[in-house]
């Protein structure tokens, strides 16, 4: 297994069924050949014994004859047995003798290939003598010989290897090849249901109110999981609702001051100071409309209507340039004699114009030109002459709360709110430099359709 694959639920399972399989087979081998050893049956019931001795103790001679050599484990069995008695013989010549009971039997032995003599007229009990071709140390030989010998354990314990690797291994193999492919179909059409509920979560967005994970078909030892996630996705809405909400009734509670701060200023006699505090109160008034919006932006598409960007835009350079004038900054308005027309909320869109205009006000260095230009193809351009800004940073400047420069002015949610605006819309929000060298910000929205370019 690769190391990922190890950390794979499905392919753990297979492990351990593979593991399981395995030392199942090898305890009931173990419990099967140890239960026949206690009970005496392999033991008693076992008739080659003798074979087994004989045939590892047959050599042959330097004139190619077969003899039997003393090996330890024929010694023992002498000893057990006493004497014994056996033919071993192969096509050119024998070896050993016979006792008169099972004299009769020599004359055939060449057409014999395996047999049993039994004088008992017991059918159950064991043969007093066997015949057996077997391949030995001195070739294929005939062994006809009695039965007094018994299995012992290592010829047992061998006999039990080379059956489990002729038939259980091979058995084995079969049956994890069978889990290995089998397994992973189960469990895969098993947590199917997960595996939809996690497709389903992947897709949740951080603004989208109200989504659940599904909970069809997912198996019951996962539910509680996904039950516990659509809980905490249930505390996190109510923990947005009460944070809009805040912002909302924040934003209101701070336009009646501003409002009241502005005419108050407005009374004041011309001056640098007068100039400065206007763009003070006009910064707070926008910032209370940036936190209105953050509520406004979850409006629904089918409350969207026509909008003109090019009326639109010339109303926001006509409220803010006393502001843009006042700061030492030109303003021009281009755009074309026939309306630009888009479908969408005309206060979002004109407090994105808004805020990038003020923007441009901000950070164009109080000199040159702020140049609002609406295209025929539905974008709003707004440049200025300023430092414009680094590429490194093109990314950054759209998220809540960032500003270029730590001692800048705003709150740094201007571009955040512009970038909602335009993916509400359908559009998008791009950066780049003017011919001057300063910033360049266009919102690029989707013409309403039927209307011609």
């Amino acid at each position: 297994m690769s190391g990922s694959a190890s950390h794979s639920f499905k392919w753990r399972l297979v492990g351990w069924l593979v593991l399981f399989e395995t030392v199942a087979t090898l305890v009931v081998i173990a419990i099967a050949v140890g239960l026949l050893w206690v009970t005496g049956y392999l033991i008693d019931g076992y008739e080659n014994g003798n074979v087994d001795v004989l045939k590892d103790a047959i050599t042959r001679n330097q004139n190619g004859d077969l003899v039997l050599q003393e090996t330890p484990d024929l010694t023992r069995l002498r000893q057990q047995a006493g004497n014994i008695w056996f033919i071993v013989r192969d096509k050119e010549g024998s070896e050993g003798e016979v006792p008169d009971a099972f004299a009769f039997a020599t004359a055939g032995l060449e057409h014999m290939n395996d047999a049993r003599f039994r004088l008992s007229p017991d059918k159950n009990a064991r043969p007093e003598a066997v015949v057996k071709w077997l391949e030995s140390p001195a070739g294929s030989v005939q062994i006809f010989s009695g039965t007094e010998g018994e299995l012992t354990l290592s010829r047992l314990l061998l006999s039990t290897t080379g059956a489990f690797l002729t038939i259980f291994v091979p058995m084995l193999l079969l049956l994890a090849f069978a889990t290995v492919v089998v397994t992973p179909i189960v469990v895969r059409r098993m947590l199917s249901g997960l595996s939809h509920a996690a497709s389903h979560a992947a897709h949740i967005e951080y603004d989208q109110r109200g989504i659940q994970m599904p909970v069809a078909d997912v198996p019951s030892e996962f539910l509680p999981l996904v039950t516990a996630v659509n809980d905490a996705l249930v505390r996190l809405d109510d923990g947005y609702t009460r944070h809009k909400r805040f912002l909302a009734q924040a934003a209101h509670e701070l336009r009646t001051p501003v409002a009241i701060l502005g005419a108050r200023i407005a009374s004041l006699p011309p001056g640098p100071d007068k100039t400065r505090l206007n763009e003070d109160v006009t910064r707070l008034s926008i910032l209370a409309g940036q936190l209105l919006d953050l509520e406004r932006l979850d409006a629904q598409k089918d409350e969207f209507r026509p909008v003109d960007l090019a009326a639109l835009a010339e109303r926001v350079i006509v409220a803010l340039a006393p502001l843009a004038f006042g700061a030492g900054y030109e303003m021009t308005f281009e755009a074309d004699q026939r309306p630009v027309m888009v479908t969408g909320d005309e206060a979002s869109l004109e407090r994105a114009l808004t805020n990038l205009v003020q923007n441009a006000i901000d950070h164009g260095g109080r000199r040159g030109t702020i140049t609002v230009k609406v295209d025929s193809q539905g974008s709003i351009d707004v440049c200025d002459d300023g430092d414009g800004i680094p590429r490194s940073e093109t990314d950054k400047i759209f998220e809540p709360f960032q500003r270029l420069r730590k001692d800048g002015k705003g709150a740094g949610l201007g571009l955040n709110l512009v970038q909602k605006i335009a993916h509400l819309h359908g559009g998008y929000v791009d950066v780049a430099r003017s011919a001057s060298g300063g910033a360049c910000m266009r919102i690029v929205l989707p013409l309403s359709q039927g209307v011609e370019a």
